[in-house]
Formats: C-alpha cells, structure tokens, sequence
C-alpha cells in the first residue's frame, strides 16, 4: 500500500488546474481555483516539496517529427526471484525506448510500452533485448494502429474521493 500524502479540497483543485495547464502563472493559478496568489503559491511549492507534484513536462507531437510506432509488448520472465525482477527492470530501464513499464499480474509479468521510429527498429530492439539474456522467456506484441483517446492526467478527483479533508 502507498502512503498518502496530507492535502485539501485546494491542493486538489491546484493539482487538477496544474495537469491541464502546467505552465499556467501563479496569478491565473490562483484565480482559478479561487486563492490569493501568495497562499497559491505557497501551497504549490508544498506539493512539490511532499512529492504530490514530481514535474512539468512538455506535450510533444511526434506525428510532427516524423514516423513511429508505438507498441506495447507483454513480456515474461524465465525466473520470479526477486533479483530476476530487478535484473530485467534495471536493464529495460536502459533503453529509452521504453516508455513505460509495469510489473502487473496475470499471465505475463511486465507490460512494456515502446516507441521507435518503426516496426523494423522494433523488431531489433526487442532481438537486443533477447540476446542481452536479461530474463526474457517470451514476448507478445501489439502495435497501435491508432489512439482513440488521450486524456492527459489523472482522475484525481475521483482517487481523492477516498480521502477525508483535512
């Protein structure tokens, strides 16, 4: 279980503001979640402080820079002792193609999403991976035709449902 960090109704309504429009001023920040600017600010840089807020980052077109696929591989691993895991997710996190990985349960152990400049790339990165012997027992591939929907954030108000205001 992960530990919750203390905040308000404000702090939620900066955090939701902040996910659509993260390089909003401090002054517009406030406006729209109805605090002074100073009292805004304060409680902005106190979530970045508890680690609620961990960044910013810009939203990049990739259809703008040229082709790729995005593909999302399930893969498994030929042992489950601790070490095994850490050995694959110390390797995957070496290759920046991969965006994402998630150790989940059922009937494979991570869920990888990658994104290469094309489907012959994709294949000789996941043939890398095969011959670094990082643990890999099998993979299973699934390329994105295209994404129907795209929601940036989270649904935070509805994971704050769970918690009683301070």
């Amino acid at each position: 279980m992960r530990s919750a960090v203390a905040f308000d109704r404000f702090d939620l309504k900066i955090m939701v503001h902040l996910q659509r429009e993260g390089r909003c001023s401090n002054v517009d920040l406030a406006e729209s979640i109805g605090l002074s600017p100073s009292p805004c600010l304060l409680r902005t840089k106190r979530l970045q402080e508890t680690g609620l807020i961990r960044g910013y980052s810009a939203d990049i077109a990739l259809e703008k820079l040229g082709e790729y696929v995005i593909v999302f591989s399930e893969v498994t691993i030929s042992s489950h002792r601790p070490d095994d895991f850490r050995k694959f997710e110390a390797a995957a996190g070496k290759y920046e193609e991969i965006v994402e990985c998630y150790n989940v349960s059922g009937g494979y152990d991570y869920l990888l999403k990658i994104v290469a400049p094309g489907v012959g790339y994709f294949q000789e990165l996941m043939e890398q991976m095969l011959e670094d012997d990082i643990g890999i027992e099998r993979f299973a591939s699934r390329i994105v035709l295209r994404q129907s929907l795209d929601r940036r954030g989270y649904p935070l108000g509805i994971i704050a449902t769970q918690k009683r205001w301070d």
